[in-house]
């Protein structure tokens, strides 16, 4: 057994368990499963998937247990851990063109500027990863363990061009590492940053053109386009998309959709959200996005969305009175959209009036327009001296994953303190949207 530095701290134990039925408690060090060593939460579920277990912990006082476990294929020893198990996050060394984080104004809190490049956050946590900055024994631990499905950064698949625009010279074998991932038959979700004048046009077709050709493997490609910030001294100038070029991008993806859907029955390759908007286009129906397989990556949050909402007003009460007013906060990209859905609450509930406060975005300025990069600064600013009614109310997405605190560090207790006003945290989904403004009220 090679030597490894444990630190799988036990802190909880789930009730009626097999952890707590064994004599695991919290504080125990979980040391390795069926003789092997676990550094990180990967090895940890792989090795927990036998029927048969052989776990030694160790106790606080440095004594070693051998437990000898036998289980469900499917059922889990009921503990939790303190790091959770994940060794260092493994850092991006690129120096992308479009890098939302090299657009970041100075000062804020220092999570921010990390730039992970890791394949176990994408596999757990949906993150995109280059690929450039894994090593050889990385890329056998993702074939090994099957971590699956995985999401990629590919932007083009013309190895020079990525180079330059990932401003690294390693960055160039996408597609022989994209092709020995699908012939160990990983599943890939793909995302393409697209840059004017860079990877889109005739290196959009070719790139799409490439990743058809593994879609066995590759579920999806997102297109989404490039975020542009007013903090971009010293960087690439790189030119916003407009309404022309929107549509035209979506023009070009829609041409893509219509080869591949009769060959492989589904669209492949979709344009996120902000395409349509800028373009002042409508969405494509429901059905269209394929089950939503990168929703996370803003592709058809929209209309995932309004599917939901309009289904939760459909089933209220024909007779339901409220009169009050209810605050709801949104970016200048989903501005009309949810005044629509305002409007579309408000015929069903009599005497309910939906306020929609479009925030400007002055904290990152330039063309960032999607709500979750909202700042609370920016949302106090809007919403001062206006009748907020008995709440207001913001997406989950406009905060630090688990905690109440925008990117500015402004805390929704500071927004209540200061405006007076409840404010309520709503699920991005358009049922408990519809929930969280009636609830209470």
């Amino acid at each position: 057994m090679k030597e490894v530095e444990i630190k799988n701290i036990i802190s909880a134990v789930e009730t009626d368990s097999i952890a707590e039925e064994v004599g695991i408690e919290v504080g125990d060090k979980l040391i390795s499963i069926n003789g092997q060593p676990i550094e990180d939460i990967i090895e940890y579920k792989f090795y927990l998937a036998d029927e048969y277990l052989e776990i030694v912990i160790e106790k606080p006082d440095g004594e070693e247990w051998l437990i000898e476990v036998d289980k469900e294929y499917d059922e889990d020893l009921g503990i939790d851990f303190d790091n959770p198990i994940l060794s260092h996050m493994k850092s991006c060394s690129n120096k992308c063109i479009f890098c939302f984080i090299d657009q970041l104004p100075m000062n804020m809190r220092e999570s921010l500027y990390f730039k992970d490049d890791d394949s176990r956050l994408s596999f757990l946590h949906g993150n995109y990863i280059t690929l450039t900055n894994m090593k050889e024994e990385d890329i056998k631990k993702i074939i090994q363990y099957r971590i699956s499905p995985i999401n990629i950064s590919v932007h083009t698949t013309n190895g020079e061009l990525r180079k330059k625009m990932l401003n690294n010279r390693f960055a160039g074998n996408i597609m022989e590492t994209l092709e020995r991932l699908a012939e160990n038959h990983i599943s890939m979700n793909c995302q393409i940053v697209l840059c004017p004048g860079f990877n889109d046009g005739e290196e959009l077709d070719k790139t799409l053109e490439d990743l058809g050709k593994l879609s066995d493997a590759v579920d999806s490609v997102a297109v989404v386009p490039v975020g542009l910030t007013r903090y971009r001294e010293e960087l690439v100038e790189i030119n916003p998309f407009t309404k022309e070029t929107a549509n035209e991008t979506i023009q070009q993806i829609e041409k893509w959709q219509q080869y591949f859907k009769p060959k492989i029955h589904r669209n492949f390759v979709y344009a996120s959200d902000e395409f349509y908007i800028t373009a002042q286009k409508e969405f494509p129906d429901y059905e269209e996005y394929d089950g939503f397989p990168q929703l996370e990556n803003g592709v058809g949050m929209m209309v995932d969305f309004a599917e939901s909402f309009h289904g939760a007003v459909a089933d209220l009460s024909d007779d339901l009175k409220i009169d009050q007013t209810v605050t709801v906060v949104t970016s200048t990209l989903a501005e009309d959209y949810m005044n629509e859905l305002g409007k579309a609450l408000m015929e069903k509930v009599e005497g309910l009036k939906v306020n929609v406060i479009c925030v400007k975005n002055d904290f990152f300025g330039g063309h960032v327009s999607v709500s979750g990069l909202l700042t609370g600064g920016d949302i106090l600013k809007s919403i001062q001296g206006k009748d907020l009614g008995v709440k207001i109310i913001v997406g989950e997405n406009m905060l630090k994953s688990g905690e109440p605190v925008f990117l500015d560090d402004v805390t929704i207790d500071e927004l209540q303190e200061k405006t007076g006003v409840p404010v309520k945290i709503s699920p991005i989904d358009g049922r408990e949207f519809v929930e969280t403004i009636l609830d209470g009220i």
